[in-house]
């Protein structure tokens, strides 16, 4: 090369700007900790906020089975495989994510009373590393059986199935037990921790032949919730749920928040964590919009007529 090319050659070098090599994308690693329930709305929320599986974000997915002795094991598998944030469905799941860990954030899904339950101190500023969101089970639950007593004039006895080791379960069931003596109704308690439990509480119940049957969002209760329709059906059992999910399958009434709407909002949560929010920073958000659902093909095969007020009232009526 003469002279005159090499000086050209080396100017166009020194002109050209300089290019860094490309950097690998950052992919988030977001545990999941009894989310079966709300797994797939969950990743649709993620997907709606331009995330996607295996380009920028990947899983960790753990399930007790209903077996909730080994959400703390669990928990603390998943604190050791160093992921970013962990996302919990209900009050069980997000008291043992708190105790594996006080330095990843923690995004609640479908808690029930999370000051009630100690998993926060206030909803405003909640500080510490858990937020999200509540389903509001326990200030709903006297409404629910205000409802049944609308469709079921003459109710006087309910069997209330509930899981006596979830903290918001327990206030849910007191709050109701309360309410029911002003109704003129007695409440059957139901007990069911554990998927070994629900035939001795199908038992129970037959025995006992309550004239409706209120169903919990525990996700114990909802992995099983399939086997509560059948029963309710087979026993002709009125029953009143928390998700509409359940009506959908079969069951009666459902009165309550949208779980596939709470669950997309997590991912809401779990995007402004990642961008630099403090967990404790972010206000616990809870519904403001409550859905009664009516399956009135199942009314229909209960022999029960819902009164046309409370139909009209209805946020959807499945016939």
């Amino acid at each position: 090369m003469n002279r005159r090319a090499f000086a050209i050659a080396l100017a166009a070098a020194l002109a050209a700007p300089l290019v860094a090599p490309a950097q690998p994308r950052k992919i988030y690693r977001i545990g999941l900790l009894e989310c079966s329930s709300i797994r797939e709305p969950l990743r649709q929320g993620f997907r709606d906020l331009g995330y996607a599986e295996g380009q920028n974000l990947s899983f960790v997915d753990r399930e007790s089975g209903g077996r909730t002795e080994r959400l703390a094991d669990l928990a603390a598998e998943i604190v050791r495989l160093n992921v970013d944030i962990i996302v919990t469905y209900g009050t069980v799941a997000t008291l043992a994510a708190k105790q594996a860990t006080t330095t990843i954030p923690i995004v609640m899904t479908g808690v029930g009373d999370p000051i009630g339950a100690k998993l926060v101190a206030r909803l405003g500023h909640p500080g510490g590393n858990v937020t999200g969101n509540t389903i509001l089970g326990p200030e709903v639950g006297p409404k629910r059986l205000q409802l049944l007593k609308e469709a079921i004039p003459a109710l006087s006895r309910v069997a209330f199935l509930w899981n006596p080791t979830n903290a918001s379960n327990a206030l849910h069931f007191h709050e109701v037990k309360a309410n029911a003596r002003g109704l003129g109704i007695t409440l059957q308690s139901i007990e069911v921790s554990a998927p070994n439990q629900f035939e001795a509480a199908f038992a129970a119940m037959t025995r006992e032949r309550p004239d409706a049957l209120i169903l919990t969002a525990d996700p114990t209760h909802q992995l099983h919730s399939g086997r509560v329709v059948e029963f309710a059906a087979k026993t002709r059992i009125p029953a009143m749920y928390v998700v509409r999910e359940n009506v959908s399958a079969g069951g009666l009434m459902s009165y309550g928040a949208s779980l596939p709407d709470l669950s997309r909002r997590a991912a809401v949560y779990v995007d402004k964590i990642l961008k630099g929010t403090k967990a404790g920073d972010l206000p616990i958000e809870q519904p403001t919009t409550f859905q009664l659902v009516i399956n009135l093909k199942t009314a229909t095969s209960l022999g029960l007529t819902i009164p046309p007020s409370l139909l009209l009232r209805a946020d959807q009526v499945i016939e």
